[in-house]
Order: C-alpha cells, then structure tokens, then sequence
C-alpha cells in the first residue's frame, strides 16, 4: 500500500498559472524562504492498475476491464520517460536514494517491463549506490519465480499487500488473492529478496481481538523484516462509504492496535512510525524520507511531488486518469497543478509527517527543511506540551504514548491560524 500526502485537490486540466515540470528557471526565481539545504530525494512512480478495485481503496488505482487486451505496458512505459524527461530540470544533479513503484498493482506489469523502467531511470537519474527500490506486489498476480525476475530486473525491496490471512476477511475487503495464496507469496517473497514488507489490515468487519491474533500468529510466523499495519477506514467516494460495512468500535480497534505493538516487539519488531515495525536495519528508506519532509518527484498518473528549491516548496500533481496521463506526458505536459506551499501552512505539513515518528524530529531538522524559524512552531510546541502529547529537549521533539494515541489531535494543533 502507497503512502499518499495530502495535497491540493486533484486536476484534470492545467490550472491557470500551473509551472510546467520543465520550468526550472521559474521555480528557482527569488521568493519568501531561504532554504540552507535541499533535503534528500526519492522517486515515487505510479503504475495504475489493478484487478479489481478494493471497496476500501481510495487510491488512484483503475480496473483493467479488457481481460482480451494486455496492458498498455510500453506505451504506458514511454509516457513514464517521457515525464520523467521533462522534470528532469527541476532535480538536475541531485541523487535519488529510494525508489518507490507503486499503484495500483505495479507487480502486473511483467518483470521484463520493470527492467526497462528501472534501467529508463538508472540512464537519467544519479542513484545513490546503495538505492533502495521498493516494488508493490499483490498476492493475487503472484507466480513462482516472478518476485526473482523482479529481484534480477533491479528491484531491491518487495512490499506484498496480504491485508489478512482470513479468508472470510479477504473476500469482505474484495480481495482477488486467499489465504494460501499469501503465504505462498510472502514465503517467494522471503526467498528472493533480502529484505520485504508484509502489509496488515486491522478492525475489520466482523474481526475480533481473537481474529487479530489469528493473523498475527501467521504474519509473524512467517517473519517478515517489516511490516505495515493499517486501520480500516472509510474513506469518500469509494464503494465502502456508500455502504459501509459493520467494523469494530473505536475501543476494540484501540485494543487491536496495542495487541500488535505488543506482539511485534515480542519477534524483535520496534515500532518506529505510527503504522510499521520493523527489525534494526529493515525500516523503509523511502517512506522515512517522506516523514522526515524529504523531497521526492512522483511521475505517472495521479503521482505527487514535493520538491524544495532555494527560495520555495513546491507541491505537483499529473494527470490522473491514465489514459489522458499517457497523452500529456507524450506531449511533454503531464503536470496538471503546480503549487507554491504557503509559508502559514509550512509548520503543519511539516509536522503532519514528522510527528508519526517515534523519534520525532530535531529542531535544526526542521529549519532546514521549512527554511523557517523555530519560534513558528513555538506556541504550538508549549501547548503540545502542556497537553501531554509530545516531550521535547534542547535538540528535538517526539511524539508521547499518549501523543500516538491522539495523533490527530497532535497535528492539528499546528494547523494555520484562520
């Protein structure tokens, strides 16, 4: 499962005034931040199709209905490098170290497609030698050897959205994969790559803390080195909000989550962000630097950017049908919106990914990455404080139990005034 930030809403068609992805020397003109640094840089890339969209899934992911055609792999491929050809500009120079294929199920694409597309990125982009390139792949496209293939193609690390070993479980949240097919998969998983991440659904409809155990006896029986958890949530315009399912109360869904904490630990898993545990060595490259507010450029349909240049942060999003992505980024014009971020509203997407963090972040972090001064975040730090929801030193600022808890709340204190 992709990590999506929030951003402005999505567009079908160029804003009036929109940068185009090539416009570097528009982007670097004076403005209101000094920015003493740029931050790292990811590459996220969106592959946007699946087998059948999730009930629960609002995620730009599209049904491939044409079960007599084959996917638009190479045409889709082309518009990729031609996307990634007009950004080029606004990184020149800089090294990516994580790439992330997500979507949608990227593991449909065939591993000699994911071989063209990372030997594409490797010709334009100056990877850090030691990269992290993550694949997401979904039990249900799983053949043998496939995960090897993509492993041989260049692939680093696979993230296998299992979701539940229930059966009962995996057909409620519309599932094309079972409980055999999941292990068979996380077991391929395990074999080929040297590190991997298994994805876990909790408060299900119809689960129960017993139930929870019963996924989490399998889960870790299998030992994965990572592994993402997420609560079931409901979320607009997709099939579950309009008829929403019975899911577990807030209390139960509370109790899940501490069970896994608890449990994880226990196999040597530390929870280092609000939704993944890891073993020491194995936490996500790519998805620390979106919660540490790196920058990273997305590319396909629907993809987001964040990218800082001396004097602004700028937020981009593409084209998110696929088809109208494929057509513009041919043209050379897949950037559907292009945004400044405000300075007033710096602090909160700064914290709205730092605070998920069980180490927080450093006071120096945050001036480099925002470009503004500590007293910004100063009234909110004290009433954070007073609240019981973070701790802090002369240095850095973390999250408390309790602050994990009420993440939410923890955030929004941060919000601009209005």
């Amino acid at each position: 499962m992709s990590v999506v930030i929030p951003i402005s809403a999505n567009a079908e068609e160029p804003s009036d005034g929109a940068a185009g992805a090539n416009d570097a020397l528009h982007l670097m003109r004076p403005g209101p931040l000094q920015l003493s640094a740029l931050p790292p840089l990811s590459l996220y890339v969106h592959l946007p199709w699946c087998l059948r969209k999730c009930p629960y899934c609002d995620f730009n992911s599209h049904e491939w209905r044409n079960s007599d055609d084959a996917l638009p792999e190479q045409r889709y491929l082309d518009a990729l490098v031609a996307d990634l050809d007009a950004a080029l500009p606004l990184v020149w120079g800089r090294t990516v170290h994580t790439i992330f294929i997500g979507g949608g199920t990227p593991s449909l694409f065939s591993p000699a497609s994911i071989d063209r597309l990372i030997g594409d990125l490797r010709a334009r982009l100056k990877l850090a030698p030691d990269c992290e390139i993550t694949l997401e792949a979904n039990p249900g496209t799983f053949e043998r050897d496939r995960f090897r293939a993509y492993r041989a193609a260049g692939v680093t690390r696979l993230s296998v959205g299992v979701q539940s070993f229930s059966d009962e479980h995996l057909k409620a949240l519309g599932r094309v994969h079972d409980r055999a097919q999941a292990i068979a998969a996380v077991e391929e998983a395990a074999v080929a790559f040297d590190t991997f991440n298994l994805d876990l659904m909790y408060a299900l409809p119809g689960q129960t803390l017993e139930g929870l155990d019963t996924d989490l006896d399998q889960a870790l029986a299998l030992a994965p080195p990572h592994l993402s958890v997420y609560h079931l949530t409901i979320e607009p315009n997709t099939y579950f909000a309009k008829f929403p399912p019975v899911v577990p109360e807030d209390d139960t869904a509370y109790a899940m989550l501490d069970r896994i904490t608890e449990r994880t630990a226990g196999h040597g898993l530390g929870r280092y962000e609000i939704s993944a545990y890891a073993r020491a060595g194995h936490q996500c490259a790519h998805n620390l630097n979106y919660w540490e507010f790196g920058d990273y450029l997305g590319i396909g349909a629907g993809a987001h950017s964040k990218l800082s240049f001396a004097h602004r942060i700028v937020r981009q999003v593409r084209f998110r049908e696929p088809r109208l992505y494929m057509d513009n980024a041919i043209a050379m014009r897949a950037v559907a919106q292009s945004d400044d971020v405000a300075m007033a509203a710096l602090p909160f997407e700064f914290m709205l990914n730092a605070l998920r963090l069980k180490d927080g972040f450093t006071l120096a972090q945050f001036g480099e990455r925002t470009g503004l001064a500590i007293t910004s975040i100063q009234r909110g730090l004290e009433e954070a404080e007073r609240k019981g929801l973070i701790e802090r030193d002369l240095s850095r600022v973390w999250p408390t139990p309790r602050g994990y808890d009420f993440l939410s709340d923890l955030q929004t204190i941060f919000l601009p005034d209005t």
